[in-house]
């Protein structure tokens, strides 16, 4: 596999864990197999909608899809798609982390200026 090969796979993997839909649909499918029939009525958006999310997570790799008679079912393809998600939940956890932190260092300077300025005044 060439590294365009790699880069292809990597860019089609992220691509598809990065609509909220898909992500919501992986959460949902996490607790086990599911028909088509199953998800519908969980999600507030049209069959042609969630068949399309399903389309791109299965198409990147994510998901298995099985025919039963007329039941399509999906389940995860591979849990390690979890791991990243939990990777990538920390590395939003440690960014909202350090914006807490600098607002937190703003406050305390609008605070120490509206005090020498109150104090200016007199």
């Amino acid at each position: 596999m060439t590294q365009k090969s790699v880069s292809d796979l990597r860019v089609k993997i992220l691509d598809a864990l990065s609509d909220p839909t898909r992500l919501e649909l992986l959460e949902f499918l996490a607790q086990g197999e599911r028909c088509v029939c199953e998800i519908l009525p969980a999600f507030q958006r049209s069959q042609s909608t969630i068949s399309k999310h399903l389309n791109i997570l299965h198409e990147a790799g994510i998901l298995e899809r099985k025919i039963d008679g007329k039941r399509t079912l999906y389940r995860i393809k591979d849990p390690l798609v979890f791991d990243l998600i939990r990777m990538v939940d920390a590395l939003a956890l440690r960014q909202i982390s350090l914006l807490t932190d600098a607002g937190k260092i703003l406050q305390k300077s609008l605070h120490n200026s509206q005090f020498g300025a109150e104090a200016n005044r007199c």
